[in-house]
């Protein structure tokens, strides 16, 4: 998002732009065609591949699963892995989009939403004729998932900021912490950051046939626990990784890090996409810790709720 945008406008994309790839779960390659969208459309996916070209609200009360990616059902239509495409619109101040995908699930690309906000790049930014309003917590809301010691928490703030914790289950990696304190920096800061997956769960995951791309060239592998030698080479022959080695802090040497904290972000970033099904422009300050598409989601819904029910409550203050 550039700074010269006028915040309180909508925006749009200049033109229709296209990018295809592998879908990371499905390994279907698909499509994805960005298209301008008149003030007030929000953000939509249509289903380009299927009759009648159905169409799906970017609205979190569409969510049909959240294991592994974010997954949006309505009309009888499925797309999934939508969080990485909303957060580039949303971070690249983009409010009326429409998302055609030629399949079910949208394009991984490298695992980031760096080549999703190029596309909007190439395609430019429109300010439309119109009020962008951005919706102001007034208060403390929060959301507290006890069996995965998930928080998540919205407190007023000038700008829409986020702010996330990791950790994890072994000791080869430390927690990470991620902010981004103005979303006008997410193309720097947030979009080059790619999936992870490690190393146990994505056997898991292959052997139910549940992960079909290419995940080796989009996703940073983790292996948090030491391994034999014999368990090194079956690694390298199952994965086709040449000179298969464990860099510091459990990574594989499949793809080099382009953060330190690159894990956090990438979790950042899905918060931002998740959130952008609230439906509603956000001015608050996020704090995420251990965060989850299930929780996302569910934090999202607690959100549209509160804003929905301040703005009848607006409404009624103005009727009387």
């Amino acid at each position: 998002m550039n700074p010269r945008f006028n915040k309180h406008k909508q925006h749009t994309i200049g033109s229709e732009v296209s990018i295809s790839g592998q879908g990371l779960h499905s390994g279907i390659y698909a499509t994805l065609n960005l298209r301008p969208m008149e003030p007030g459309a929000g953000l939509r996916f249509r289903r380009i591949d299927l009759p009648g070209q159905p169409e799906i609200a970017a609205d979190c009360d569409l969510v049909s699963d959240t294991f592994r990616c974010t997954t949006l059902s309505d009309h009888g239509a499925s797309i999934s892995t939508v969080e990485h495409i909303l957060s580039a619109l949303v971070g690249s101040g983009i409010d009326n989009c429409m998302i055609e995908v030629s399949g079910p699930e949208v394009p991984i690309i490298d695992g980031s939403c760096q080549p999703f906000v190029k596309l909007i790049e190439q395609a430019d930014v429109v300010e439309q004729d119109a009020q962008k309003i951005w919706y102001q917590i007034d208060g403390e809301i929060s959301h507290y998932y006890e069996e995965k010691n998930v928080t998540m928490v919205a407190i007023p703030h000038e700008e829409y900021s986020i702010s996330t914790h990791v950790d994890f289950r072994g000791n080869a990696l430390d927690d990470q912490h991620a902010q981004l304190h103005r979303i006008h920096d997410f193309k720097k800061e947030i979009a080059p950051c790619r999936t992870y997956c490690f190393i146990d769960e994505l056997e898991m995951l292959m052997e139910k046939n549940l992960v079909r791309g290419d995940i080796i060239r989009n996703a940073i592998l983790i292996l948090d626990k030491p391994v034999s030698e014999g368990e090194m080479l079956r690694l390298q022959k199952k994965f086709h990784i040449p000179n298969f080695t464990v860099k510091d802090g459990g990574f594989l040497n499949n793809l080099d890090l382009r953060f330190d904290n690159e894990i956090a972000r990438h979790k950042l970033m899905d918060v931002i996409g998740d959130l952008a099904l609230v439906g509603f422009p956000l001015q608050a300050k996020i704090i995420g810790s251990r965060p989850g598409h299930s929780t996302n989601i569910a934090f999202a819904k607690k959100l549209k709720q509160h804003i929905l029910k301040k703005s009848k409550s607006k409404t009624a203050a103005i009727r009387a």
